[in-house]
């Protein structure tokens, strides 16, 4: 009896120490800040000659093609800015990141970031290519995102990339009932040559 009363002791404590780790290991996690390196990239637009280009196109048959003053960009680069912070750790909360995983073929490696519970959540996936290297956050390439927004008679999907220091892409997919499907893609450049 003494003995099952030292095991049983040891497995609670055990089982205790478990938890705590492992929510030691959910508060510290650090992701990494989507809206700060969007922010970073409007700052530097703001203050450069690049011309910004937007070509906006409906269902792949009409296309309008105009030029943005640096003072509209943080505008057009609005749903960007408002991506989830993930470095907040109540947001943080709410997201699991995924095992990383390197492409050879684009010498990347790619990080997601999934809802704890998706259903709740519009922003399904947040994903980062980041060329190998020390600082992740100096090393992000592209930010792609899915967002999916439901209402009581709609359904709209946003899949949205940022190619750093290029351009940034918007693909709205619109669905009403007794509607066809509405297909938008935005796409805004300013520094495409380089």
């Amino acid at each position: 009896m003494k003995n099952y009363r030292v095991l049983l002791a040891a497995v609670l404590c055990l089982s205790f120490a478990c938890r705590q780790k492992d929510k030691d290991k959910e508060d510290g996690k650090k992701f990494i800040s989507v809206p700060s390196l969007v922010e970073k990239q409007v700052a530097h637009v703001d203050t450069s000659l690049y011309m910004i280009i937007k070509i906006v196109t409906t269902d792949s048959l009409h296309s309008d093609t105009s030029y943005i003053l640096r003072e509209d960009f943080r505008a057009a680069a609005k749903e960007f800015l408002e991506i989830p912070d993930l470095s907040d750790k109540k947001l943080a909360k709410r997201f699991i990141e995924e095992p990383a995983r390197y492409d050879e073929q684009l010498n990347r490696v790619i990080i997601s970031y999934t809802p704890v519970r998706p259903e709740k959540e519009e922003y399904k996936n947040l994903e980062l290519t980041v060329t190998p290297g020390v600082d992740t956050s100096e090393n992000v390439k592209n930010v792609i995102v899915t967002r999916i927004i439901r209402n009581r008679d709609s359904l709209l999907q946003k899949n949205m990339l940022w190619i750093m220091d290029r351009s940034f892409l918007i693909t709205t997919i619109s669905q009403k009932p007794g509607q066809p499907e509405k297909t938008t893609t935005t796409k805004v450049t300013w520094n495409e040559d380089n």
